[in-house]
């Protein structure tokens, strides 16, 4: 017999009743029952019942046991009698008969429980993240990680794809986020960069010749924690295709992203590719985002023209400064009280807005403190407009454009949970293309990349030459699912006249983008074929298939909101003498200054 075990915890069955079996574990539950004692043993596979009599020589030795004490008992396996069978576990119809126990490895007393469904502070399941992980909810969502990595792994190789590695240690350059930097020995002054993705070497591999190109890549940077994004580093799948268009890229991994989903649904509808399209402007014309949840069925609509020159004096005079109005609206929602939509009101204030105003058409009469001030040929021309029925009511967001089309966002949003419309157990997808390949910074007046820096505009080396910069539109998409992006891509510019020209407009010297991209420019001189990619991320595809809110529940080891790791105590302070090493002294803020190295 093994030294260990025979069986895993969740192997045994009715018709292993009579057999000897050895089992290895955590005490998970034990409950005493005064001359009997039954222990529940756990391990990566299952529980199993596992019962010893109070005149078993290994009674006392059972009831001793901490929970998750590290355990091996040998036993008989038997049947549970008919009325103490457990249907809710796969080996809830047999017991372990246990004649043996040897302790593998004792359990202190637990700073928080494994068995039960108690809640614990971030903090303590962080410092004891090893014990979190045992816990069923936690475990079971790595495990659908991994299932998930693999699946996308089968699917990208069934596609054509190769995986390759790219370095970790690398150069620092303009992504968007401030890089993690790592302090060279022997080239004293100098850092590499960790990799806030793969991008320029996933191009090169392009120039090599390598035609389709994926890895779960893990990627750095030095950004804040969100819902949805973990600080520090992250994982993606990184993909990118030669002689493709944007057509191709979207008809190669759309039934990639879809197999996945529905692999892992768990009952859930999945969007059919090809998943819908949803231009740039559209999107934040209908729903307030560039990241649209299309469970929500509300749809946003331009309403400035009914309320130009109108009497309703706010608005007007608004809108000859330049400002717009968006319209929301509230389906069947004519009927609740006047208490609902103060609520609402009094909401939109504390987002920082002035109020929220509204209109109730019922009855065939207009009812909101707008209708009192507008004609009813324009009334008429919102219902109209927004499509709203005899029942409904319409709210109304005014301001300059961008910060009315994220509040109409915001409201959309808010509407759609106070009458609870979102459609459920739906995986719903769509593209958004057609992004600004530029946008002007509202503080210094300079254009800047809006997305991608490497993307081919369109319209490529005329559109640059010819066109206002903020006009201008790049082949670059996002994958949205359920309102969370899961990636950005976009068709490469791969020709140096058309690089040069591009970075050229967002502030950059030709000396500037030789001295950060030398390696990729030097490359596409020497012939380099069109090619585009994306980088869906398997954080936030595990976080939607485990239904969780908060990405560091699919993360084994995730940091907190600010970017420590409580397990490991990282970051920390290190030895002056490899500071030393490193050619690096200290300069402190003044809060700091009691962090010193270790000596």
């Amino acid at each position: 017999m093994h030294s260990y075990r025979t069986h895993t915890c969740g192997a045994l069955r009715p018709e292993a009743a009579g057999q000897d079996a050895r089992l290895a574990g955590w005490v998970h539950r034990k409950r005493d029952h005064g001359n009997l004692l039954f222990v529940d043993l756990r391990d990566m596979y299952g529980i199993t019942q596992c019962v010893a009599d109070i005149s078993s020589p290994v009674f006392k030795q059972l009831e001793a046991l901490r929970p998750e004490t590290v355990i091996s008992v040998t036993g008989k396996v038997v049947l549970r009698s008919p009325e103490t069978a457990n249907d809710k576990l796969p080996t809830g119809h047999i017991e372990l008969l246990v004649s043996s126990v040897e302790v593998l490895s004792d359990a202190a007393v637990l700073p928080m429980q494994v068995a039960g469904d108690q809640e614990y502070s971030e903090e303590t399941r962080l410092t004891y993240r090893f014990l979190d992980l045992r816990r069923e909810k936690v475990r079971e969502n790595m495990l659908l990680r991994s299932k998930v990595i693999a699946s996308i792994r089968r699917r990208m190789w069934d596609a054509g794809f190769h995986e390759f590695q790219t370095p970790i240690l690398t150069a620092s350059s303009p992504e968007g986020a401030r890089d993690f930097l790592v302090p060279s020995r022997i080239h004293p002054g100098k850092f590499y960069a960790l990799p806030q993705a793969p991008q320029q070497f996933k191009q090169l591999l392009m120039t090599s010749g390598f035609d389709r190109y994926f890895q779960i890549a893990a990627c750095f940077r030095d950004e804040d924690s969100r819902a949805d994004r973990s600080p520090g580093e992250f994982y993606q799948l990184d993909f990118e295709m030669a002689f493709v268009t944007q057509d191709d890229v979207f008809n190669t991994i759309a039934p990639v992203l879809a197999g996945v989903f529905e692999e892992f649904a768990n009952g859930k509808t999945v969007t059919k590719p090809p998943f819908p399209r949803i231009t740039y402007d559209n999107a934040l014309l209908l729903y307030g985002s560039d990241k649209p949840d299309l469970r929500n069925p509300l749809l946003i609509t331009d309403v400035t023209d009914a309320f130009r020159g109108s009497n309703f004096g706010l608005f007007a005079k608004n809108i000859e400064k330049g400002s717009i109005v968006r319209a929301i609206p509230a389906p069947k929602s004519a009927d609740q009280p006047r208490s609902w939509f103060d609520k609402l009101n009094e909401w939109a204030r504390t987002e920082g807005a002035g109020g929220l105003g509204y209109i109730q058409y019922k009855d065939g009469e207009t009812k909101g403190p707008i209708a009192k001030n507008l004609d009813a040929e324009r009334v008429a021309q919102i219902k109209a407009a927004t499509g709203i029925q005899d029942g409904d009511s319409v709210f109304f967001v005014c301001d300059t454009k961008p910060k009315a089309e994220k509040f109409a966002g915001a409201v959309r949003t808010k509407i759609c949970d106070e009458l609870g419309l979102l459609e459920q157990n739906q995986f719903k997808f769509c593209w958004i293309v057609d992004f600004p390949m530029y946008e002007r910074n509202p503080d210094t007046g300079q254009i800047e990349f809006s997305h991608n820096p490497f993307s081919m505009p369109q319209g490529e080396l005329e559109a640059l030459l010819t066109k206002d910069p903020t006009e201008i539109k790049a082949y670059q998409y996002d994958i949205v699912c359920n309102g969370i992006e899961l990636s950005s891509g976009a068709i490469r510019n791969h020709r140096p006249e058309i690089m040069y020209k591009a970075f050229e407009i967002a502030g950059y010297s030709q000396a500037d983008v030789e001295s950060r991209f030398g390696g990729m420019l030097n490359a596409f001189k020497y012939g380099a074929p069109p090619h585009g990619g994306s980088a869906p991320g398997i954080d936030r595809i595990v976080m939607l298939l485990a239904n969780e809110p908060n990405i560091r529940e699919v993360i084994l080891f995730p940091m907190t909101g600010r970017a420590e790791d409580l397990l490991m105590q990282a970051p920390n302070t290190v030895s002056a003498k490899q500071l030393k090493e490193l050619h690096i002294k200290l300069d402190l803020p003044k809060e700091a200054k009691d962090t010193k190295p270790i000596t």
